[in-house]
């Protein structure tokens, strides 16, 4: 039961690994195995029971007088002049297989009564391999790719012959354990000959990976080794296993051919330098340090309007805010909540160009190059195409991520309204001891009326105190604050770098770095599929 298991098990595995493969490797070879399988599926469509057996060989190795040899009748008919076969002729034994053959494309069949012993066998007999018609040598190529068991019928002269070998032989070597090679008119050949002829073409079929395949010696005239040969076919049918070893065969042929489309090199993944270095890239290119700077001048611009001197602060109102310039100066989260997208617009960040394009560029390829480092050219091009995948979208994607990042604007200046209450305060008092100053001026100068009382501090009377002492107080308020936004706006320019640099990692992430991953992942899937097959 295992052994019946075996082929749909592989064929499932075959399936699994073109899937994963499929437009990453050879063309030719694509279509090669999707013909294979094509090939084993219809096989497959019908009954195991029936075995089919071809009999090729070359133009006058006596191929058609071994066949009615072997079934038994007269159905072949050699040539006089020039024996050639001209098409493909079916000697079926038992039930009528009219859908088989109709898969074979075998149009003259004959259905043999009487001969129990091959009941569920087809015997094909095929035109010359090596005949001077191109659609002969068309038939025999086509049904070569079909049958279960293939016996090749040679002769003394021509057992050697480069055509039959190059051509077939050495091409169906998979296929050694369902191939007979019968040395025909093995009469024309003297006893003392025979062994080293014999032992010749068997050194030759070893040589050629066909240690498997079965040598014998027949004569189709004198009928030696021909009950041999027809015993060897019951045994075939009597086992019902030619056909899942051909198959076989054939899934081990295009295991064989796939094996280094997909190489032996293990593809580690993305290397962490390689990530680091692109995501270093697209934030220069997508303007982090642009926004960094711009968050920076932004808090000590509203920092300054938040704790300078009040009338200082008024026209710096008239400057415009970096961040808002860029569109970056509304969106700010709270509690951890993610900006909706929906809110989000374009910014005004500038959209990289000529040399900062280029170096995107040069970084995405650069990664794909070492993550695919080692692998067959068609899975290096198609992890490079994965890379790029999004190339068109990528300065939106990266735009997106800067729009949508927290800079955290509104927050850490709770202390603003604390120093802007005092300044208001020290401006207040400013104005009182200057008011006092000017009142009691006009009222000495211009109205000859008493001043106001004004009290001594010191040697300098109070208003006096007042004026310049709030004047003093406020430009001292403004310079120890400026410190204190300085420092925030170093605080918050760093921690937008870092904010801004993991949204950047995102997109690279997800599209760069992403589509890589599952590139690799594919080529995994189709060496598991394939050490599963073999």
């Amino acid at each position: 039961m295992k052994k019946r298991s075996a082929l749909p098990e592989r064929l499932a595995a075959l399936r699994t690994a073109m899937d994963a493969a499929r437009g990453r490797i050879d063309p030719d070879v694509e279509s090669r195995i999707d013909a294979i399988l094509g090939r084993v599926n219809g096989r497959l469509a019908f009954s195991g029971d029936v075995t089919i057996v071809a009999l090729a060989g070359a133009t006058g190795s006596g191929k058609s007088s071994l066949f009615n040899a072997l079934s038994g009748t007269k159905l072949a008919e050699p040539g006089v002049r020039r024996p050639t076969t001209a098409a493909a002729m079916a000697a079926v034994f038992g039930e009528e297989q009219s859908d088989l053959l109709d898969w074979l494309d075998v149009p003259r069949r004959h259905l043999v009564t009487g001969a129990e012993d091959l009941s569920g066998l087809i015997l094909l007999d095929l035109p010359d391999h090596d005949s001077t018609q191109q659609a002969h040598r068309e038939i025999v190529d086509r049904l070569v790719e079909l049958v279960d068991q293939f016996v090749w019928v040679v002769d003394p002269q021509k057992y050697a012959d480069a055509a039959l070998h190059d051509r077939y032989l050495k091409p169906l070597a998979a296929h050694a354990d369902v191939m007979v090679i019968a040395l025909n008119q093995i009469d024309r050949v003297t006893e003392q000959l025979q062994p080293g002829m014999v032992s010749d073409l068997r050194r030759l079929l070893d040589a050629e990976g066909l240690a498997d395949a079965r040598l014998v010696t027949v004569s189709a005239v004198t009928g030696e080794g021909v009950a041999d040969l027809r015993a060897e076919l019951v045994t075939l049918i009597k086992g019902k296993q030619t056909a899942a070893k051909r198959l076989a065969g054939d899934v081990t042929g295009a295991a064989e051919a796939l094996a280094p489309e997909l190489g032996d090199a293990d593809a580690e993944g993305v290397p962490k330098k390689r990530a680091a270095h692109l995501n270093r890239t697209l934030a220069v290119a997508a303007g982090v340090p642009v926004v960094v700077e711009a968050v920076k001048k932004s808090w000590r611009h509203r920092g300054g309007i938040a704790t300078g001197w009040p009338v200082v602060a008024w026209l710096a109102r008239f400057r415009p805010d970096p961040l808002r310039a860029l569109h970056l100066d509304v969106l700010s989260t709270k509690k951890n909540k993610a900006i909706e997208p929906g809110r989000v617009n374009r910014t005004s960040v500038p959209v990289a160009q000529g040399v900062a394009k280029a170096r995107v560029d040069s970084a995405v390829r650069a990664l794909a190059t070492e993550s695919a480092e080692g692998l067959p050219r068609g899975w290096q091009d198609s992890v490079l195409a994965a890379a790029r995948s999004e190339e068109t979208l990528l300065p939106d994607h990266l735009d997106r991520a800067i729009a949508t990042t927290d800079l955290a604007t509104d927050r850490g200046n709770g202390w603003w309204t604390v120093v802007r209450v005092l300044q208001w305060l020290v401006l207040l008092t400013t104005l009182v001891g200057a008011g006092w100053l000017l009142l009691n001026f006009l009222l000495v100068s211009y109205f000859a009326l008493p001043a106001l009382p004004v009290p001594k501090v010191g040697n300098l009377g109070l208003p006096t105190v007042l004026a310049l002492g709030g004047v003093a107080a406020g430009i001292l308020v403004a310079l120890l604050s400026r410190v204190g936004v300085e420092i925030g706006a170093r605080s918050h320019a760093s921690r937008a770098d870092r904010e801004l640099t993991r949204g950047i990692a995102q997109v690279t992430s997800r599209y760069v770095i992403g589509p890589v991953d599952a590139e690799l992942a594919r080529r995994d899937r189709a060496r598991d599929a394939l050490k599963q097959l073999r």
